[in-house]
């Protein structure tokens, strides 16, 4: 796994062989980004990125200098490593919160200019997600949530939904406030 651009481009991150956790392919990883690369002025930018994981999107937004990134991981292995490789890292304003994503996203005010969610594929309910972000008004003016997902998911029809992005096995749908 490795960081694609910013600050820390080209860094690679070897995650302990116990994390369970499925990262972004590199190749999506750098075709999203280069994406909200065109959408957004990443410095303005508070993240929000769900389902942490290894980190390694948390890392991608703080290498990009956003202004701050709050990363949610539920598993402790994980949320552990996700705090370490920051603090090695020496981000600024990275937020490594342990808790269930769902709790979270129903106790959370703050606001965000992006929001990113990448479940697992197999979590039954993870669409949920969508529906507390827009339900709880957890994102700022002109706010973007990215969904990342499996081919066999359609959200097309939500009326929030914005555009959808396909990177092989990968789908980023991506919804506006």
């Amino acid at each position: 796994m490795r960081i694609i651009s910013g600050k820390y481009r080209g860094r690679t991150i070897t995650p302990p062989r116990n994390l369970r956790a499925r990262p972004t392919t590199d190749f999506a990883k750098e075709n999203i980004f280069n994406v909200l690369g065109n959408l957004v002025d990443f410095g303005d930018l508070d993240v929000l990125d769900l389902f942490s994981g290894t980190g390694s999107i948390s890392y991608e937004f703080a290498s990009r200098g956003v202004r701050s990134v709050t990363s949610v991981e539920v598993n402790n292995v994980h949320h552990n490593f996700i705090r370490q490789t920051a603090r090695e890292l020496e981000f600024d304003n990275f937020y490594a919160v342990r808790a269930n994503v769902f709790l979270y996203l129903k106790s959370c005010t703050k606001q965000f200019d992006l929001i990113f969610s990448d479940a697992p594929y197999d979590l039954e309910g993870s669409e949920e997600v969508i529906r507390l972000v827009f339900e709880r008004d957890l994102l700022g003016e002109d706010g973007i949530l990215v969904f990342e997902h499996s081919k066999d998911r359609d959200f097309s029809n939500h009326e929030k939904f914005w555009q959808l992005r396909s990177y092989g096995s990968v789908q980023f749908s991506m919804f506006r406030k």
